[in-house]
């Protein structure tokens, strides 16, 4: 749950203060951590906790910023190992390897609840920070979000810059419903022409979306081309803009799809899409259109969703799906007339292709499901 903080000129400063001086501290552990082989955590605070409390941080902060280090590390080589940032010997890969992991002055800390504490009523909280401890920053939220941080709230809370303004990033820990049997599964085939497309009918095209990203490309290459102060202040105005509408878009395109499985009694059936990027080949015109489109983020948004409501949801294989026919199952790349024609060459039978990649991406979830595999869910943010 995320709330902003509307602190006086005075706070602002010394919040600005501490996050700098805390990422500062971060980099310097994380330089330790390279020279040493990234060892573990407690081997790691034994040759920075003392010199991270010389420097005036809090015991509590000073063991965040080296489990922050860590954590840091720790994500890296999962990457690695993944295969995200490139295979053995590529330039990127070279990159990360040859130097230690960087902290933007900006980036968010982690705080416990010893170091911040809520006033739900009055809607102010009571943070540590470099100046001393801070009493009676406000902040402001919806009335729902304050339920839940009230209800919920549990854990560490993140506090970050963006753009001049500080928030709160507070983990809620959100009971999630028993998981039901389905009586059938919704398949959802993703896409850029159409955003989202499901085996009941439901259709969010992507057109208005699209044409809004060419826009913001357009602006922002002509700003950027301009370079002038006032061109300056308005391409900081735009940053984000786009990822929040796409964000925006997504939240109401996952609910509609969730809803509509709880009405229904099914279970979703998504497409495994990771590491679509590395693998498709695309010309240089369409890389952006690929590269901007949030499917991982939808993803997400529907998987949360639909485990607050006790929906199931499988990711399958989509390998073929649109190519294979729903009705007789024949797969057969003529069967693509075009991009939104499907055209069976075994059975006949012309339909949308993204409702009928829809429908084999039902019956793939069906299958599995059926066949008691436990389907590979791509893990989410740990922060909801």
């Amino acid at each position: 749950m995320q709330v902003k903080l509307v602190p006086t000129p005075v706070q602002a400063a010394a919040l600005k203060h501490t996050l700098r001086t805390v990422n500062e501290a971060a980099c310097w552990v994380s330089g330790v951590a390279f020279a040493r082989g990234v060892p573990r955590e407690y081997e790691l605070r034994k040759h920075t906790y003392a010199e991270l409390r010389e420097t005036g941080l809090g015991a509590q902060v000073a063991q965040h910023v080296i489990k922050k280090v860590r954590d840091a590390y720790t994500s890296l080589h999962a990457n690695l190992r993944a295969g995200n940032l490139g295979k053995k010997g590529s330039k990127r890969r070279i990159k990360v390897e040859s130097k230690p992991i960087a902290f933007r002055p900006q980036a968010a800390q982690p705080y416990d609840d010893r170091c911040l504490s809520w006033q739900y009523d009055a809607q102010t909280v009571s943070i540590w920070t470099t100046a001393g401890r801070l009493k009676g920053v406000h902040f402001a939220c919806s009335p729902n979000a304050l339920k839940q941080l009230t209800t919920h709230r549990k854990g560490e809370s993140d506090l970050v810059e963006r753009d001049g303004m500080f928030y709160l990033i507070a983990t809620c820990e959100v009971p999630e419903a028993e998981t039901r049997e389905p009586g059938g599964f919704i398949g959802v085939d993703l896409g850029i022409v159409n955003i989202a497309t499901t085996s009941t009918g439901y259709r969010a095209a992507g057109r208005k979306l699209n044409r809004y990203r060419r826009r913001q490309l357009a602006l922002r290459a002509k700003l950027q081309k301009k370079g002038t102060k006032s061109a300056k202040r308005l391409l900081a105005k735009q940053r984000r803009k786009e990822s929040r509408r796409a964000k925006d878009i997504n939240h109401r395109i996952s609910k509609t799809i969730v809803t509509e499985a709880e009405r229904t009694g099914r279970g979703i059936s998504l497409e495994e899409l990771t590491g679509i990027r590395e693998r498709v080949r695309l010309r240089k015109p369409q890389r952006v259109a690929l590269h901007s489109w949030a499917f991982a983020q939808l993803g997400e948004f529907i998987v949360y969703k639909a485990r607050r409501a006790g929906v199931p949801v499988v990711f399958v294989d989509p390998a073929y799906s649109s190519q294979q026919c729903a009705e007789c199952g024949h797969v057969d790349r003529l069967n693509r007339v075009s991009r939104a024609v499907f055209t069976c060459r075994g059975c006949g039978v012309v339909a949308h292709a993204d409702r009928n990649a829809s429908r084999v991406l039902a019956r793939r979830g069906q299958g599995a499901w059926d066949a008691g595999r436990t389907s590979h869910v791509p893990a989410t943010s740990p922060r909801s």
